[in-house]
């Protein structure tokens, strides 16, 4: 039973869950990792062999995939309606550093003042690290303890100079809130681990109602490699032609143009003419 009241089609309930997690990208052991499944069980699932599978435990698989209850529940592609502009776009994507938050740079200058070193043997260090924990490789620790070295600090947290650093672009904020009213959308970001989240936590960026969130460290791409495009394009559930990302580093616009999306470049020195370009485009 699903809320006390609603009878389970376990065969139906699996092919919609199989679908949905196709659509999202995910084999059946990515699944299993996120929703804290055993392999055994989410096949049984997507078999229809569990009957009356727990609420719980379908309530975790929905979360994982990013989609509702009641969508797993009546899961069906081919219904979802999604409202379109003038030009076509029906999904929009996000970068976060540099388009919803300011650059971080400043972090490296707070840390060479507290720990008595320059900025450059920060930057250097982080630079390092960077690419890889995006991709998921590296860990903050791994991180934290290249930079304590590097200054000779018996530790440090970069994470907190970053979420020091970093300042919301309030008109980007404003155009997401607008967004989350008339379109589907979703963050689409290179992060390291653990950053979106504390993002989020203290709600530097907005706790919405996204439809995906695609985390690189999380993905084991980052922009501007394809195949997090690849992956985006299957999780918006849209054709490429309708999806715009909105992002400040031209060549992930280029890539993104490459799988046939269209791209709006976010000049974050001047917020409010670029969020303007991009509601008249919308609207």
């Amino acid at each position: 039973m699903v809320g006390g009241n609603s009878v389970i089609d376990e065969r139906a309930l699996g092919k919609r869950l199989q679908k949905a997690r196709q659509h999202a990208g995910l084999t059946q052991q990515g699944l299993c990792a996120k929703a804290n499944l055993s392999y055994s069980t989410l096949a049984k699932i997507e078999r229809g062999a569990i009957k009356a599978p727990s609420i719980f435990t379908v309530q975790a698989i929905a979360k994982a995939i990013n989609i509702s209850l009641d969508e797993l529940m009546g899961f069906n592609v081919s219904n979802i309606t999604y409202k379109t502009s003038k030009s076509g776009l029906e999904f929009i994507y996000f970068d976060v550093n540099g388009c919803l938050v300011k650059f971080f740079e400043k972090s490296f200058s707070m840390i060479a003042r507290d720990y008595n070193t320059t900025a450059d043997v920060v930057e250097s260090v982080f630079w390092r690290y960077n690419d890889n924990c995006c991709r998921g490789i590296n860990t903050l620790d791994d991180l934290n303890k290249a930079l304590a070295e590097a200054i000779s600090a018996k530790s440090i947290n970069w994470l907190d100079y970053y979420l020091d650093a970093v300042e919301i672009v309030t008109p980007m904020h404003e155009l997401l809130t607008w967004v989350s009213q008339n379109y589907h959308f979703g963050i689409l970001t290179n992060s390291i681990p653990g950053v979106l989240n504390a993002l989020f936590e203290r709600k530097i960026i907005p706790n919405l109602k996204y439809d995906t969130i695609i985390d690189s460290s999380l993905v084991g791409s980052v922009k501007p490699e394809p195949a997090i495009f690849d992956l985006a394009t299957r999780k918006s559930l849209v054709d490429p032609q309708k999806i715009l990302l909105i992002d400040d580093t031209k060549a992930n616009l280029i890539s993104a143009e490459k799988k046939g999306w269209h791209v709006m470049w976010f000049d974050y020195a001047n917020p409010k003419d670029s969020v303007d370009t991009i509601k008249q485009v919308l609207n």
